[in-house]
């Protein structure tokens, strides 16, 4: 599938039973959800989708699953943050194997590689798979920024065409558009500057809390797309107080409460993960209710 690295791409989270098997029919309820608000792809398998408590088997499952759900209406990536180049290779190969339509890859995880090593493992992934892939550039969380300088010396991989911007440098996004133009598309992928970064002329939002309230997350995006700021930003600053519980290191259980509240999804993670509960519990359901009880009307931002 060709696609545009443009849009609102949901890192979605991954449900759970009760029982703590992977659930599907909790699944597919919030992906109509993300489909019918006019997302632009999904990805699977991110820190979000808890990927490092799942089994192999159970990402090929999930993957297979949402391929077949979402039946070619948008891409579909498969998250690869492996340890090794060696497993990093194999699960892009599967990946592609059971469907997937594109790659998010991180650099080396556990490992803080130096930049010499980080190059070659990007360029040995990227090497072994037609799939076009976004990068992963977060060094906040995983110790390893991934420079302009970098970026040049892959420019020449056809495969790699996008950036989660993740470094919650602002200007990074005016740094990267400078030296690649639309060589190098640059999706945000931090919610507290999903509008600011798309101001500065970000292409797309690899988005958190849109899991739980896809339509205002696309709603803003195609605002600003469509420059009609001031109602963009009349909805951004509604969302800022929710969208901050994306950065935090509890954000898979924030975001999962938040689902349940938007009849989204379910509170199940799996350990070490723990449900939120007693004082920080009310504190994020206070925020969150706090938002519910003057949720904005949205314009018609699916015809604009």
């Amino acid at each position: 599938m060709k696609f545009e690295w443009k849009g609102v791409f949901p890192a979605v989270t991954t449900k759970f039973t009760d029982d703590d098997q992977l659930d599907f029919g909790a699944f597919d309820l919030n992906l109509k959800a993300q489909l019918d608000a006019g997302v632009d792809g999904i990805i699977l398998g991110g820190s979000l989708g808890e990927a490092s408590t799942l089994l192999q088997e159970e990402k090929d499952a999930l993957l297979i699953h949402t391929v077949k759900a979402v039946a070619g209406k948008v891409p579909v990536l498969m998250n690869v943050a492996e340890q090794s180049t060696k497993a990093a290779i194999e699960a892009a190969i599967r990946a592609r194997d059971n469907g997937a339509d594109g790659l998010m890859l991180l650099p080396p995880m556990r490992y803080t590689s130096d930049d010499r090593e980080t190059v070659t493992f990007l360029r040995a992934v990227a090497q072994a798979t037609d799939l076009p892939i976004i990068l992963y550039n977060n060094p906040a969380d995983y110790k390893i920024w991934i420079s302009p300088d970098m970026f040049r010396q892959l420019e020449d991989l056809p495969t790699i065409q996008a950036v989660k911007e993740s470094t919650r440098d602002i200007s990074n996004v005016t740094r990267m558009k400078n030296e690649f133009g639309d060589r190098i598309a640059v999706l945000t992928g931090v919610d507290t500057l999903g509008m600011e970064s798309l101001l500065m002329g970000a292409d797309g939002w690899v988005a958190g809390l849109v899991c739980a309230f896809p339509r205002e997350t696309v709603a803003i995006y195609r605002l600003i797309k469509a420059g009609k700021i001031q109602e963009a930003l009349k909805i951004y600053r509604w969302f800022l107080p929710v969208l901050e519980l994306d950065v935090s290191t509890k954000l898979v259980q924030n975001i999962k409460l938040a689902e349940t509240l938007t009849g989204l999804g379910n509170e199940n993670v799996r350990a070490p993960r723990l449900p939120l509960i007693g004082a920080e519990r009310e504190r994020i359901l206070g925020i969150l209710n706090k938002a519910l009880a003057v949720r904005p009307e949205l314009p018609d931002f699916l015809n604009l």
